[in-house]
């Protein structure tokens, strides 16, 4: 599997809200693992571009992390710059 829980409690401990492993609640660390997973899914479609059904997990991964994202920008601005800057998902 690709994604370890090592590796999810490593997302959570760094993007979490209280910066604790067992934070997996928070806006920002979700917004994390989605953008984690969307990484990998995205490799594995360039390489397989006849995978349709990671193509379409791909696109609703991508959709719930715009709508967390619109949900923090519409909350607190100021952690939507934050996650934002630390992902690099807008230039």
């Amino acid at each position: 599997m690709y994604l370890e829980k090592t590796k999810k409690e490593e997302i959570f401990a760094q993007f979490g809200k209280a910066q604790k492993a067992t934070d997996t609640g928070s806006a920002e660390s979700q917004i994390a693992l989605f953008s984690y997973r969307i990484k990998h899914l995205t490799e594995h479609v360039k390489k397989n571009r006849k995978d349709y059904v990671t193509t379409r997990s791909l696109t609703q991964l991508v959709g719930k992390r715009r709508a967390l994202l619109k949900y923090l920008y519409d909350r607190d601005i100021e952690r939507y710059r934050a996650i934002v800057k630390a992902l690099g998902l807008r230039k």
